[in-house]
């Protein structure tokens, strides 16, 4: 810890920056790509067109309540004795409806036309997390609690970071335009500063509502004080809080068979009382007399772009055999409560779930700087001691540098690799492959693991540009690999007028371009500098870190 305030802010800066970098390098970067989990998903399930299937036999609402029909039959066929029935309607042309129920322990899928409701071929996709595990990985680590716990530690030494970078900013304003490129240390000082200083609103907002809506798991102490430790006290908390309409009372299993009253009346009737298309359909205790029908809404963001921050979608249940209405949560901002209001707000700030398209770019943008930002700072300090070692750690001050600038390439370009390389592993596997959703993620996380070994073992330099570089032919041949894998490629979907997919290609092609520039301009750095950098002995005191 150094003297005076400022000089200790700039300790606890570089040295909280330096340790927490590393990992925030790889949560914000998943974070970023999870903006676009759907169009991902979408991307990585390679469902088929159902138009390209088959063509409609009817159109409109008959259509939609002839494949209602379709799907209790083949439910009912299947699956009598499930314990739920999920019926997940067509979110976008093209789509194929999707039915789920439970039987044992183990989850069953099919799919039918949405319009014939004829039974598709059992290849309707690859099973696989998508989109998904960008953002479960970007706030549990895949590691369950520890990685939670550890993403929130994370999430608050970087808050420290974005202050105490404020207070040792002398020139905020005068750094959003400065950046002297071929400067060495000082270009990477400048890139670091300006990067921080147009991102800084948005990483206080993502951060803070980050922290904000786990609330009740970092900080379950006023809760329990309330609410008690039983099991319930959460969900209790939860209702109290939302102001939940009374939830219909338990209805268990009665063995009384019962007859389910047609499902497209009930869906007509929910979307007028909710004014938002169904997105799901589940009906609870299938063929008994306590059957429940919830109609879950779906919110179109594009559309209500322009009605505010906060769009919750609503749901309704009904008896399933009588068709009464047991319950009805309001989308309406205006039948929420207050404390309801804020919670989705700042869901909605964190996830982007407001402004369509344009504001999701913007986040990913931002993302982008956010994450160049951290990157740049823990390659900051190593170009700054490489220059002139400050000998922190007596005379095992080289292997820690050495290990630092490992880390270093492992966290900015082992994971760009290991992320690209998750898209590879999702076209290689066997579609057969019991599991593959779980052994795409593991293919990632040894991926990012080899990429800590190659950085440990190759000089440094060399191992930044190797890892860019196969970073960057990764991105740029996305587009070959699926076409010889699946057929398609970016033009393909662009044409059926599947923006979404075509998007991920083009957006890999971006990132392809930015990382082999990357590659080649570290590799023309390093022939400028005539071999890798090794740390220098120190000559004098250090000055303090930036």
């Amino acid at each position: 810890m150094k003297n005076g305030f400022r000089q200790s802010m700039a300790w606890l800066h570089t040295w909280c920056g330096l340790l927490c970098g590393w990992l925030l390098c790889a949560i914000m970067l998943t974070g970023t790509l999870s903006v676009f989990r759907e169009p991902i998903t979408r991307w990585m399930q390679d469902r088929p067109s159902v138009e390209a299937a088959q063509a409609p036999a009817q159109d409109g609402l008959h259509a939609l309540d002839h494949a209602l029909g379709q799907a209790m039959r083949h439910l009912a066929e299947q699956a009598p004795q499930a314990r739920f029935w999920r019926i997940e309607l067509p979110a976008q042309p093209g789509d194929a409806m999707r039915l789920v129920w439970r039987s044992g322990s183990s989850n069953h899928l099919a799919s039918l036309h949405p319009a014939t409701g004829a039974l598709l071929p059992g290849d309707q996709g690859r099973t696989t997390e998508g989109g998904r595990h960008f953002m479960t990985f970007h706030y549990l680590l895949h590691a369950g609690m520890p990685g939670y716990w550890l993403v929130g530690w994370v999430s608050m030494c970087m808050l420290i970071g974005l202050v105490s970078g404020v207070v040792v900013h002398r020139r905020i304003f005068q750094d959003f335009f400065t950046f002297r490129p071929g400067k060495g240390q000082r270009s990477w000082l400048d890139a670091h500063n300006a990067t921080a200083v147009y991102t800084l609103p948005f990483l206080l907002m993502i951060v803070y509502t980050g922290l904000f809506i786990f609330y009740t798991s970092y900080m379950p102490w006023p809760m329990r004080a309330a609410y008690g430790t039983q099991a319930s006290a959460y969900q209790r908390f939860q209702a109290e809080l939302l102001h939940q309409a009374a939830e219909p009372a338990d209805r268990p299993r009665t063995g009384i068979a019962a007859n389910l009253v047609p499902l497209g009346p009930l869906l007509q009737q929910a979307q007028t009382l909710l004014g938002q298309p169904a997105r799901i359909m589940v009906v609870e205790q299938p063929g008994d007399l306590h059957m429940t029908v919830r109609v879950i809404g779906r919110v179109d963001e594009d559309s209500q772009a322009a009605q505010g921050i906060h769009h919750p979608a609503g749901s309704v249940a009904f008896d399933g055999v009588t068709g009464a209405v047991l319950q009805i949560q309001h989308p309406s901002q205006h039948a929420r409560s207050a404390t309801e209001q804020v919670h989705g707000v700042m869901e909605s700030l964190h996830y982007a779930r407001f402004g369509g398209w344009p504001m999701r770019w913007l986040y990913f943008f931002s993302g982008l700087l956010g994450t160049l930002m951290v990157a740049t700072g823990t390659v900051l300090f190593s170009v700054k001691r490489l220059q002139k070692s400050a000998q922190e750690f007596g005379q095992a001050t080289p292997a820690v540098y050495r290990a630092i600038e490992a880390m270093n390439v492992a966290s900015v370009a082992g994971i760009a690799v290991a992320c690209i390389a998750f898209f590879y592993a999702n076209r290689l596997l066997p579609v057969e492959l019991p599991g593959r959703a779980q052994w795409e993620i593991r293919c990632f996380l040894w991926l990012w693991l080899a990429s800590l070994v190659h950085a440990a073992l190759r000089p440094p330099r060399l191992a930044w540009v190797e890892q860019l570089a196969t970073a960057a032919a990764l991105c740029l041949l996305l587009p070959l690999l699926n076409l010889l894998t699946t057929g398609q490629f970016g033009l393909h979907y662009a044409l059926q007028g599947d923006g979404q997919r075509s998007s991920v290609e083009a957006v890999a092609i971006g990132l392809g371009l930015l990382l082999a520039a990357a590659a080649w301009r570290t590799q023309r750095s390093s022939r400028a500098s005539g071999s890798p950098l090794r740390p220098r002995p120190a000559t004098r005191t250090a000055s303090p870190a930036p």
